[in-house]
């Protein structure tokens, strides 16, 4: 059978697990299945210096031609990095990646490589995601683009973006599972110890990065009563009475310390621990949903969908299924 050219776009400066986690997924699914053929380009064929000064050997130069020329993509793959800025001011490694992006089946970025893919009017028009340290920055700079920062990966129509570092490895996996099939893309998860492949409209923000840690002990007070017991009625007259304020003075510095309100902060953090029971236990989902905090299946599904972009059972399926292969 023919195989699934995967080409990454390298530059100096480029971020190492960027390439690195998403290679290694496409390589043992084509080990799987003899499906994938991973090439390196640069603008010139040799060594590329990462940000980390880990240099790593471009196969091909973008300006060579005949047999050493760049091969063409079915899947273009578009790293970032610290050096993604000074890639951009390069003119003709912009107008390689028009050619080759318009050439290709689908386009896909890791982390800051969707300025590159920007620059080249690839996404153009279309919803993308990046590193939430970054976003901001890209729909300054492109606001023919519509940045979305929450979302793990993106795809709209055939082109993937996705958020930082590790979130190349779920936007890769997702491509073999588009390829073939969930199995193989379970096969892979499992080979490479990721437990819990992340859909793509999951949020990028953990709870250390969503959330602030509290800096008074009223404040204080309150987080670690809704930590210890999610099951209780948490409202913000109730944990005002906890943290010995009123509650309009508790919202206040509860919203200034946290960076979220009291009523957000609860349902993020029921949500986070419902998703925890779903993939490593197997009670009910109403069961899940009273110990967590929601009451009832309805309101917890209606949360979840509303925070996670799936309902528990999709999440339970998807999660579920990797647990029990484990």
């Amino acid at each position: 059978m023919d195989k699934h050219r995967v080409v990454f776009l390298l530059f100096d400066g480029f971020q190492t697990l960027d390439l690195v986690g998403p290679w290694e997924v496409f390589r043992y699914a084509g080990h799987l299945t003899g499906g994938y053929d991973c090439r390196t380009v640069a603008s010139a064929a040799g060594p590329v210096a990462s940000g980390s000064g880990l240099p790593v050997h471009a196969g091909h130069g973008i300006g060579a031609v005949g047999p050493d020329g760049p091969p063409a993509a079915d899947t273009l793959v578009v790293v970032g990095g610290a050096g993604v800025d000074a890639a951009c001011r390069d003119g003709e490694l912009v107008r390689w990646v028009a050619a080759a992006g318009a050439r290709a089946r689908r386009v896909a970025s890791v982390c800051s490589g969707t300025f590159l893919l920007a620059a080249a009017g690839l996404v153009r028009g279309r919803r993308v995601t990046t590193h939430w340290r970054r976003a901001e920055a890209l729909a300054r700079a492109h606001p023919e683009v519509r940045v979305d920062a929450d979302p793990v990966f993106i795809r709209d129509g055939r082109v993937w973006t996705s958020a930082g570092v590790t979130a190349g490895m779920d936007l890769a996996l997702a491509l073999v599972e588009e390829d073939h099939g969930r199995r193989v893309a379970h096969a892979v998860a499992r080979e490479m110890v990721l437990f819990l492949r992340r859909p793509g409209n999951q949020s990028q923000f953990s709870v250390p990065l969503w959330s602030r840690q509290p800096s008074t002990d009223p404040v204080r007070e309150a987080v670690a009563a809704v930590h210890a017991r999610l099951g209780d009625r948490h409202t913000v007259g109730s944990l005002a009475e906890r943290a010995g304020l009123s509650p309009r003075h508790f919202q206040r510095r509860f919203t200034a310390e946290i960076g979220v309100g009291p009523a957000e902060f609860v349902e993020r953090v029921r949500v986070e621990a419902a998703q925890r029971a779903l993939a490593e236990g197997a009670d009910p989902v109403d069961a899940v949903a009273r110990r967590c905090g929601f009451g009832t299946a309805e309101t917890l599904r209606r949360a979840f969908h509303r925070r996670v972009g799936v309902t528990p059972s999709e999440y339970r399926e998807r999660f579920g299924a990797m647990r029990e292969h484990a």
